[in-house]
């Protein structure tokens, strides 16, 4: 049965979830399908972020350290996200950037491995991980003498082994949305005796998460795609309350400190998750990146990550279905999965060429998706397209596979300004 404009119009009328769109002021005439990369702006962030710099750091001064709480800012954030990843009340700090959160677990985890069981000199990851922190793993491989064995995800089963320290693995792939099994990919780690480190980029604030439940041992995740924080919003990171406190992570600095205030020259580093701050934090940045989160926790008297995971099956499911009703005989595939499970909160289309193009042209009409090259292998560009649950409808999937298919039956995509590439793709 064939969907139209009016059954998505129906769906919105019928959407619980949909006033959380009004926290967003979304630009007029944009569709916005890129919150997998950069989330919309909150419509608190700019008086909050105002508040802080005219009033507590304009008039208060170093006095906000205090009377606003600016110290405790960190673990207070954390504290919201961990309501959204399945961890416990100080449990997750925010802080720093991704790579250098992975940086810090690696390393703690590396020191626990040489420690328990040195003759593991493995760290496996999937070949189409994120780039940065496969270069994360990398370098310190080379520091540790270890070696980083790529796999394709089929693989990961059949590569864990006695040799193997450590397992990293993103949540959800940046390139195809395929979603991996925490629980089960942790659990069959753990029977070989191997750490695993999960990284939650595609993930935290888009599909449910339960690091508790799955048991395991260390995660990351960046605030500035489905948490809303803003450009370089601060990260986060998750240190299983088993592990936390056996090894200093790297970068060991004051904040970090069991006493910072004492200034002592020599470093003891605090109890639990604090331990992974190092230096002074970014107050103007958290509390954007607070905002961001309080836009998901919106969701809590709305049946939490649960409802919002829903509607994004349902948003996707719909744009799958009509990109492939709608847009037939003009070269896309999905890259994908189509099994609830196996699909975090994007569709991945590839096409043999134009690619680029095409999500250019999209772009100029409004409808914001991104491009993610191959390699010229197996792995083939991708037309990539984030589905937020808390701002996007099913009237926005309609009109954008609209734009699409209007697109590519006109070969629009063809002319010499969309062909042109960006620093940024």
């Amino acid at each position: 049965m064939t969907t139209t404009l009016q059954d998505c119009q129906a769906l919105d009328a019928a959407d619980p979830l949909r006033g959380l769109r009004a926290q967003f002021n979304i630009p007029a005439g944009t569709i916005y399908l890129d919150g997998n990369s950069l989330g919309v702006m909150p419509a608190s962030a700019p008086a909050r972020v105002a508040e802080v710099v005219t009033q507590e750091w304009g008039t208060d001064l170093i006095q906000s350290w205090n009377k606003h709480g600016w110290f405790q800012m960190p673990g207070q954030v954390g504290d919201k996200i961990a309501r959204l990843i399945g961890a416990g009340p100080g449990e997750v700090v925010a802080t720093d950037s991704t790579s250098v959160n992975l940086f810090k677990v690696l390393s703690a985890a590396l020191n626990m491995v040489q420690a328990d069981a040195p003759q593991r000199k493995r760290i496996v990851s999937e070949r189409s991980n994120f780039p940065t922190d496969l270069y994360i793993a990398e370098a310190l491989c080379r520091q540790h003498g270890m070696e980083l064995v790529l796999v394709e995800p089929e693989d990961i089963a059949v590569s864990l082994n006695a040799e193997v320290a450590i397992l990293m693995l993103t949540h959800v792939n940046y390139r195809t949305g395929a979603m991996h099994d925490m629980a089960a990919v942790t659990a069959a780690a753990h029977a070989e005796g191997i750490l695993t480190v999960w990284d939650l980029a595609h993930s935290a604030g888009a599909v449910p998460v339960d690091l508790t439940g799955a048991k395991a041992d260390f995660a990351v995740g960046c605030g500035y795609k489905y948490l809303n924080g803003g450009p370089g919003a601060p990260a986060f990171v998750w240190v299983n309350p088993l592990h936390t406190d056996r090894f200093w992570q790297p970068l060991a600095g004051w904040w970090g400190h069991a006493a910072p205030f004492a200034f002592t020259p020599d470093y003891q580093p605090a109890p639990g998750i604090t331990r992974y701050q190092c230096g002074t934090q970014p107050m103007i940045s958290l509390a954007a990146l607070e905002c961001g989160v309080d836009t998901v926790l919106a969701a809590e008297p709305l049946g939490g990550m649960a409802a919002l995971r829903a509607k994004s099956l349902a948003l996707t499911d719909l744009f799958i279905q009509l990109v492939e009703e709608r847009c037939a005989g003009h070269g896309l595939g999905l890259a994908t999965p189509r099994e609830h499970a196996l699909r975090g909160s994007q569709v991945c289309l590839t096409r043999d060429d134009g690619a680029y193009a095409i999500v250019q042209a999209l772009i100029a009409r409004g409808v914001v998706g991104d491009f993610r090259a191959g390699d010229g292998g197996i792995h083939k560009d991708i037309l990539r397209f984030g589905f937020t649950p808390l701002y996007i409808g099913f009237e926005d999937v309609w009109n954008a596979v609209e734009h699409l298919k209007q697109v590519l039956e006109s070969g629009e995509w063809q002319r010499p300004e969309f062909n042109r590439k960006h620093a940024v793709t």
